[in-house]
């Protein structure tokens, strides 16, 4: 009978493994007790990060299906048809604790890590968006310093790499709060091209068949990196700088042309990238799909360090790599592909039919467990959920509790919010022409958009979250960035199909935050069934939180859609001078965690109400039909800061004035933030036809006005349009540059 390791009780607590836990490993390993090796795939396998046992129980029951949908869920990245023999690959995933210790590596890798789950499927990456929030930046506070410092090395690494790559990052989102003070959310998201029938997955089988490893060589950087991610942050988190990867996108262009080459060939059965838990997670997943067994000899794997260990080897989590199962026969043929390509290849392994891994160190056995218990059946948690006690209080305030404000303080103060600001400080370090395909970059508002050459269609795609709406009713909130990032890909004229999620909530021992995740959950099924636009991929980060501060739940949504015609691409922005704007959607005075009561009054306050689908659903199927028949000069949703603010944007942009006027119950309703509304620009010509068509579908439309000129005015508020700008275009810089 084998010893436990000595001082075992320390050693569990290093790799967050429980008694429970360890008791059953004991049980896979029929009796034996493991050594650290073992003990590393098993903490590593079994985090939360890399297994999920917190969330797959809610996660169960989202709705992955739909006659376009080629992939769903389980794979490096979900698939949907979009037409012509051509498939539109993608993910979302997050890098949210690595960017806290180190802002610049964390986002460059994160970018890094979702790049290879597009190609490592046989797809090339056309398009990056990202997903960004952060804690407050205003003022001389020590976290409002150190807040900037992490906006800055974000948006640096994020550039960094994805310019290196040549791969466009089209657009994302940001927004500030001071749930986010001890933990930023940095979400990334890819999406590439690729033949249907030409998409490769992350299998091994095939008794025999050689094991190979290509890419960069394996150091020391990033150990442990998927254990860290799976717990809460402390002051001491800085310490942990030693587990945040180190990527070189260079390397990274060279693996993914190498790849592009080595799918034209037929030499391979699978393919993994080796991300979270590096060489242990690639290996057992690749396995624990098809039952198979794998052998591996760790001292055949490129080290960049002197002294590496099993431990080391099967833990790094070292950029740039993939573990490749090729066919008998193909190995050579392989190795010239890579070394063609400058970079390092070995077969380190073979495929057995044992279902166990077995891991060689010099001749001799340092790691022999079972596959599938490790890889297919980790803990499934099912953690206390408990209301959040906070909802009472604030469900139960609205903005009648407050002074008011009169509306054209208001309307400044909002144009001035970091919020509503244009990023361009953030936008024009990312490179978003290269590649040539994009057709509606960053700063277009809405969604962003690229042109599928190989078939003449364009793709939309739109990440969104309201924080403040999740933090007051998370099921809601939750279906509600469903919502919007469909409503902004609709806006743009293409359809809406799927999305991929990255779902950041707090420490999940905490009943309160896990049933915020279990409702907001429970809103994306919801929504996505209503709207038939499946979940096809996404990713859980747990643990954001410091000091027992978890963040606002934040499931963070990216919509993915299809237009027909790639010269039929709509703008979010006016067009012409005299062109009129039709209101789409009826004002219900919706104020429940709007911009308007955060901003002016510093709180986040009120509940969501009840949502139409079907009213969504003909908005969106109103701007789609119409813009396929020329109808529209532009559209705008109405979202954060409501109609006064979404006009703005739109002059703002254009440099083209508006005058707007249209009867409200309340005037501060101009702010408002009711759902299911838009703003269509006409020509006068089209005016009643779009009227005709919004009123026979049941929407409530109304003409508020027209374009031109060098005034903004809504009402009872307006500013010139110089003036307009100036707040619009330069607020963002100057707060986040302050420090330099």
């Amino acid at each position: 009978m084998s010893q436990p390791i000595e001082d075992l009780d320390e050693v569990l607590k290093n790799h967050k493994l429980t008694k429970a836990e360890y008791e059953d490993i004991l049980r896979i390993l029929e009796g034996r007790h493991p050594n650290l090796v073992e003990i590393g795939i098993f903490s590593a396998m079994w985090s939360e990060h890399c297994s999920y046992k917190s969330s797959t129980k809610y996660l169960r029951g989202f709705p992955t299906e739909a006659p376009w949908v080629i992939q769903g869920p389980g794979e490096n990245a979900g698939v949907i048809d979009i037409g012509d023999g051509m498939a539109a690959v993608f993910k979302m995933e997050s890098h949210n604790h690595p960017s806290f210790i180190e802002p610049f590596q964390g986002a460059a890798t994160g970018v890094g890590g979702i790049l290879r789950d597009i190609f490592t499927m046989g797809a090339r990456p056309i398009a990056n968006l990202n997903a960004l929030r952060f804690g407050t930046v205003e003022g001389d506070s020590s976290t409002a310093k150190y807040q900037r410092h992490l906006v800055r090395g974000v948006v640096d690494g994020i550039g960094s790499y994805g310019n290196c790559m040549g791969v466009p990052t089209i657009g994302g989102e940001m927004s500030f709060d001071e749930s986010y003070n001890g933990n930023i959310l940095v979400n990334a998201f890819s999406l590439g091209l690729v033949k249907s029938d030409e998409i490769f997955l992350g299998v091994a089988s095939g008794l025999g068949n050689p094991v190979m490893y290509v890419g960069s060589k394996t150091g020391r950087d990033g150990l442990g990196g998927a254990v860290m991610s799976s717990d809460s942050f402390t002051e001491e988190s800085k310490s942990l700088r030693p587990t945040v990867q180190v990527g070189d996108p260079f390397t990274e262009k060279l693996l993914l042309e190498a790849c592009l080459e080595l799918f034209k060939t037929d030499l391979i059965v699978g393919i993994q990238d080796m991300g979270a838990a590096g060489l242990t997670s690639s290996a057992f997943e690749m396995a624990g799909k098809t039952g198979a067994g794998l052998i591996m000899h760790l001292d055949k794997v490129p080290a960049r360090e002197e002294g590496m260990t099993p431990y080391d080897f099967m833990l790094s989590e070292s950029q740039e790599r993939m573990l490749i199962c090729a066919k008998q026969g193909s190995e050579q043929a392989i190795i010239d592909i890579f070394e063609r390509w400058g970079l390092d290849v070995a077969v380190i392994g073979e495929v057995t039919d044992t279902a166990r891994m077995e891991l060689m160190w010099h001749g001799e056995k340092c790691a022999d467990m079972p596959i599938a218990p490790v890889s297919e059946e980790a803990p499934v948690l099912d953690r206390p959920i408990a209301r959040p006690k906070y909802l009472d209080e604030v469900n139960s305030k609205s903005i009648d509790n407050y002074e008011s404000i009169p509306n054209q303080e208001a309307f400044e103060i909002l144009l001035s919010n970091i919020e509503i600001s244009d990023k361009a400080w953030v936008y024009n370090q990312y490179d978003s022409m290269v590649q040539t395909n994009t057709t509606k970059a960053p700063g277009s508002l809405d969604a962003s958009c690229v042109r599928i050459k190989e078939n003449g269609k364009a793709l939309a795609m739109s990440t969104d979250c309201n924080p403040r709406y999740c933090y007051i009713n998370p099921h809601k909130g939750a279906a509600l960035a469903v919502v919007e990032s469909g409503r902004n890909v609709a806006m743009s004229g293409a359809r809406p199909l799927s999305i991929t999620d990255c779902l950041n909530f707090g420490n999940p021992e905490n009943p309160e935050v896990m049933w915020q995740f279990a409702q907001s959950c429970e809103g994306i099924k919801e929504a996505c069934l209503a709207l038939n636009t499946p979940v096809v991929s996404g990713n859980v980060s747990l643990y954001n939180e410091t000091n027992g501060v978890s963040v606002y739940p934040t499931p963070a949504i990216a919509m993915v859609g299809l237009n027909e015609d790639e010269n039929k691409i709509l703008p979010s922005v006016f067009q012409e001078e005299g062109s009129q704007i039709l209101l789409i959607g009826e004002d219900k005075g919706d104020f429940a965690g709007s911009l308007y009561v955060k901003a002016l009054y510093g709180e986040t306050i009120g509940d969501l109400p009840s949502f139409d689908y079907q009213a969504e659903l003909d908005l969106w199927e109103l701007v789609i039909e119409a813009n396929k028949e020329g109808l529209l000069h532009s559209a705008k949703d109405v979202n954060v800061g409501g109609v006064a603010i979404a006009l703005s944007k739109m002059a703002a942009v254009s440099g083209k004035g508006v005058m707007a006027s249209f009867d409200l119950r309340n005037s501060k309703n101009i702010f408002d933030e009711t759902q299911s509304r838009a703003l269509l620009e006409v020509s006068s010509k089209n005016l009643i036809e779009v009227v005709h068509r919004a009123a026979s579908m049941g929407l409530h439309v109304v003409n508020i006005g027209n374009v031109g000129g060098d005034i903004v005015r809504i009402n009872d508020v307006q500013l010139p349009l110089d003036v307009l700008k100036e707040l619009y275009f330069n607020t963002f810089s100057k707060i986040i540059e302050r420090d330099l």
